[in-house]
């Protein structure tokens, strides 16, 4: 694959970052309901993957097709936009202010949501034929994950309420690192590569997506979860928001940049240096 140098690739992420603040509301949510759908669908793909293999690598191995869909298309999830935007403020972009982080921000969440709550909508609907029979094996599997990571993390308390929000960090870690990575190279097959490769690692170890979860738990709620939408909100939504912020741009989006644009001063060699004796001539 074509590799682009990380001081290329950052520039691009800082341009991408100024690009979606200046994007219009309308195309702002367009893409962002699209990308919250497709991202649904392949949760729902993986966890089918899961239970009809017995083995949760391989539903890991294969959500990344979602995610390499959307960002091919040129959808956007919040937890790229997380990473992203800042660094444009960081970089001093002209027109760029924290009002207009703020308000991408906002229609990007409500774009995720209302495309991850229609497909929610959309499944519980087929795996129940129009909620007139059980959801069978896979719909009930889906609906379990939402009383298991909301009232499961509430019976731990405020140590419950920050391993949420840890698991949103080392989540968005992983997942802005794939938006990175769709950057890195020219090629699809690269791009691909370099996305699929930390997308599949967060799945697999369960750390949590805040997207993803725009449509387990309202499906979960659907299908008569033993939980509330406040324990929703409270017990995973927000923790994991605030997560998935924290991560993304401070383990990703400012590492990047700190290290490849304003890169520290290049150390120099001090003038009274001598070679080591052992490199002298007798």
């Amino acid at each position: 694959m074509s590799y682009i140098l990380p001081s290329e690739f950052v520039t691009k992420m800082v341009d991408a970052g100024e690009a979606k603040i200046y994007m219009a509301t309308r195309d702002v949510l367009i893409r962002a309901f699209m990308a919250g759908a497709i991202l649904a669908l392949a949760a729902v793909f993986a966890i089918t993957v899961t239970v009809q293999t017995g083995s949760p690598l391989a539903g890991a191995m294969l959500f990344p097709v979602g995610f390499c869909m959307l960002y091919l298309m040129g959808f956007d999830l919040l937890t790229g936009v997380f990473m992203l935007t800042p660094l444009a403020l960081l970089d001093r972009r002209p027109g760029v202010d924290t009002r207009g982080i703020l308000r991408n921000w906002g229609w990007v969440f409500l774009g995720n949501f209302g495309g991850a709550l229609t497909v929610a909508a959309i499944m519980a609907f087929v795996f129940t034929y129009g909620f007139n029979t059980e959801p069978g094996v896979v719909g009930e599997k889906i609906a379990s994950i939402g009383k298991a990571r909301t009232l499961g993390y509430a019976e731990h308390g405020v140590a419950g309420w920050f391993t949420i929000f840890l698991r949103g960090v080392l989540c968005n870690w992983m997942v802005s690192m794939g938006v990175v990575g769709a950057m890195i190279s020219t090629t699809v097959q690269g791009k691909v590569l370099a996305m699929w490769m930390p997308i599949m690692l967060f799945f697999y170890m369960g750390f949590e997506h805040s997207i993803v979860n725009m449509f387990l738990f309202p499906f979960a709620l659907l299908m008569g979860g033993e939980f509330g939408i406040m324990d929703y909100f409270v017990w995973n939504e927000i923790p994991t928001v605030l997560g998935n912020l924290v991560g993304g741009l401070s383990f990703t989006g400012l590492t990047l940049y700190a290290t490849h644009i304003r890169t520290a001063p290049k150390r120099t060699l001090a003038a009274d240096y001598r070679a080591p004796a052992s490199t002298r001539s007798a």
